[in-house]
């Protein structure tokens, strides 16, 4: 479990270094990013184990990346200007 969980971090911390180093201009500030990927990935670890069971490295490493990749998507911001429409239509 304890392999899980440092596996997970480092996990979380990689694809948050990689949404940071790559969409920097729609993410907030990159200690947010970092924070929220490791958090991301190691609640992703602890809902798939509970899930799974123990015994099951690579199902719960799969979950802990899902979860993670979708609490970084989370904190993404619109690429361009926001179009709005009138509401007299």
């Amino acid at each position: 479990m304890i392999l899980e969980a440092l596996g997970s971090v480092i996990l979380g911390l990689a694809l948050a270094w990689a949404a940071v180093s790559r969409l920097p201009e729609r993410l907030p500030s990159r200690p947010l990013v970092l924070t929220a990927g490791i958090f991301g990935a190691l609640f992703g670890a602890w809902l798939t184990h509970a899930a799974v069971g123990p015994g099951h490295p690579f199902a719960t490493l799969v979950g802990a990346a899902t979860v993670g990749a979708v609490s970084l998507s989370l904190l993404l911001r619109p690429a361009g200007r926001i179009r709005r429409r009138s509401a007299a239509a």
